[in-house]
């Protein structure tokens, strides 16, 4: 499965741990069609269709085995969804965790995380 991860899963971020056995594909960049939202220590993906930005992060080619762990880090379904989600130029389904929530009202948005 491919996975596209924009935050504390990417490359040199404390919880990429859990893709060990996964491997990196390289960088990416969604449609602008989602937006992140600063939650503190961890961002939220959300659909955007109105006001959506270029997401920047990465793909990974996961293995099925891992799946499992990694909707328990991300808290499915309670957290977070995995959604197939628009990452033009990559060749069949990509997903990616997308918050479950309600994001609170004036909180920090941006393409990338960690925000600056």
């Amino acid at each position: 499965m491919l996975l596209f991860v924009y935050g504390t899963l990417k490359s040199g971020q404390p919880a990429n741990r859990h893709l060990d056995g996964a491997t990196l594909v390289g960088p990416a960049v969604t449609a602008p069609a989602y937006r992140l939202f600063d939650m503190g220590w961890h961002p939220a993906m959300v659909r955007d269709e109105a006001n959506g930005l270029p997401v920047e992060g990465e793909i990974w080619a996961v293995p099925a085995e891992l799946i499992p762990a990694l909707d328990d880090y991300e808290s499915v379904p309670e957290g977070f969804v995995r959604r197939v989600v628009d990452v033009p130029g990559m060749a069949g389904d990509v997903e990616a965790y997308l918050y479950a929530g309600p994001t609170p009202p004036g909180t920090r948005s941006g393409p990338r995380w960690p925000f600056g």
